[in-house]
């Protein structure tokens, strides 16, 4: 069992990183939020789980062992897998998860691609006592969790807490990127969540 990856990174994807350690490189499947923090050269250290099939070995990567476990805990509810568990953690942060189960907001929840209103009840259900809040976040994460005009803020405003930026800083991002005028001509609720989350991250970048 490979339980953590530290090297360089080679390539960087959506939703994989390859990192080399060495002679050879891994393949790790990561949170969008992780992919769009790194760039090829830089050092990174993951926890990992591997997931050993018949036809495949996969490694999952997670900036720390708290998100790592989230995912592992995240495979034990019912038509949950690897890719499911990957995208709920990567549309929302460790806390914005467990803040989503202990209120039973389904809202934020179903706001995850492949996560339908039964899926979201199983999650709750199955979760509310594997995936307690923790202390102290309550009143940091009301917004993320709160009821937000369009899917994305939930799931933009999850991301940029998990990456450590400020709720008054994330806010006015997610405004911003509300307001923001696409080269495609359409508005922000069309985009995909990718791309807002990099507005997102230009904007702070910039103040």
């Amino acid at each position: 069992m490979i339980s953590q990856v530290a090297g360089v990174v080679v390539a960087v994807a959506e939703d994989r990183i390859d990192v080399s350690m060495g002679p050879i490189a891994l393949s790790v499947l990561v949170p969008g939020a992780v992919a769009l923090t790194l760039k090829p050269g830089a050092e990174v250290t993951l926890a990992t789980s591997m997931i050993v099939r018949e036809d495949s070995i996969t490694l999952y990567g997670f900036a720390d062992a708290d998100s790592r476990d989230d995912f592992t805990t995240l495979l034990t509810v019912s038509g949950v897998g690897p890719r499911l568990a990957l995208s709920i953690l990567s549309a929302m942060s460790p806390d914005a998860l467990r803040a989503a189960i202990s209120t039973g907001n389904l809202a934020a929840l179903t706001a995850v691609s492949g996560v339908g209103k039964k899926g979201a009840e199983r999650l709750v259900v199955e979760l509310r006592d594997k995936l307690p809040m923790r202390a102290g976040v309550t009143g940091r994460l009301a917004g993320a969790v709160g009821g937000a005009s369009a899917p994305w803020h939930d799931q933009v405003r999850s991301a940029l807490l998990g990456l450590g930026w400020t709720a008054r800083d994330v806010q006015s991002a997610v405004d911003l990127v509300a307001a923001e005028t696409f080269p495609d001509g359409e508005a922000a609720d069309k985009q995909p969540v990718a791309v807002l989350l990099r507005t997102a991250l230009r904007s702070l970048d910039r103040s």
